[in-house]
């Protein structure tokens, strides 16, 4: 259960700052859906405009990163926060760019791997090699 209101489209079109960002998601994403995590930061529309602004800066805008190498990185990241919801809607996001199930799969091992190794190094607090120091 949300502990936060989730905004009905009814709520939504009755404030123009929330309508715009719900319309804007609507055609950056080019569907009519959108999804609980906007609605319940609707509750705060500077908020749901500053962070919806942030997402389509990074996560949207042409970079040198790959549409599917950036929700396999949120993946991989809502995973070590243990965020279920962001877990599932990242992985809907990362399929519908084409994340194949072997893909998935290997990006599972990747995280577990990488969880096991760095509670390893952290328990053993082990130096970082002088060579892995960034210089300059």
């Amino acid at each position: 259960m949300a502990t936060v209101k989730l905004w009905t489209d009814a709520e939504a079109d009755a404030h123009p700052e929330v309508k715009a960002v719900f319309d804007d998601i609507r055609a950056t994403r080019k569907s009519d859906f959108v999804n609980n995590f906007w609605r319940g930061l609707a509750n705060d529309p500077a908020h749901l405009k500053r962070i919806w602004g942030q997402l389509k800066e990074i996560m949207v805008a042409e970079s040198t990163i790959d549409p599917l190498t950036k929700e396999m990185v949120y993946i991989a990241v809502s995973v070590a926060n243990g965020c279920s919801y962001c877990i599932h809607s990242h992985t809907a996001a990362a399929k519908a760019k084409g994340m194949t199930d072997a893909q998935h799969g290997e990006l599972l091992s990747i995280i577990g791997l990488a969880g096991q190794t760095n509670h390893l190094v952290t328990a053993m607090q082990i130096p970082v090699d002088a060579q892995f120091e960034v210089k300059g």
